[in-house]
């Protein structure tokens, strides 16, 4: 109950954090007590997706980064489609992480070290190839 009421966790973090804290304690046991938690609805995978995506979102994540982050948490690849959906917002959150990362640069030499710098930085935040040229494009110039 004290890690719920930090902040939502997924089932297999809980169980996983669980067994760590009190590793005595059978995994049966704990599965059991984790049961009771989802029962009561204390503890629920999908309010966690929805908490999770919504933050990563905000910090600038793409949808493969959280994506993936999800998928090592072991939540169900249907959950996580249901509330990851690619938007618009993605654009946006490009150009504004580009416009911090170009330091006051007007514009962008193709491959250049800053523009390998950027694309690399974006594609590390989980963004696909195509969002990442499709936000560079407008900065670029021809050498």
């Amino acid at each position: 109950m004290d890690c719920l009421a930090r902040r939502e966790h997924s089932f297999y973090e809980l169980q996983q954090k669980l067994c760590k804290k009190y590793p005595d304690v059978s995994p049966d046991k704990i599965n059991s007590v984790l049961e009771v938690l989802r029962i009561e609805n204390l503890q629920s995978d999908e309010r966690f997706v929805e908490s999770y995506v919504r933050y990563r979102k905000s910090r600038g994540f793409g949808y493969l980064h959280i994506k993936s982050d999800l998928s090592a948490r072991r939540v169900n690849e249907a959950l996580i489609d249901s509330y990851l959906v690619p938007d618009d917002s993605q654009d946006e959150m490009i150009q504004s992480l580009v416009l911090k990362k170009l330091n006051g640069e007007r514009s962008l030499v193709y491959g250049c070290k800053l523009h390998r710098k950027i694309a690399n930085f974006l594609q590390s935040r989980g963004f696909t190839h195509e969002q990442v040229r499709k936000g560079l494009d407008p900065w670029l110039v021809s050498s």
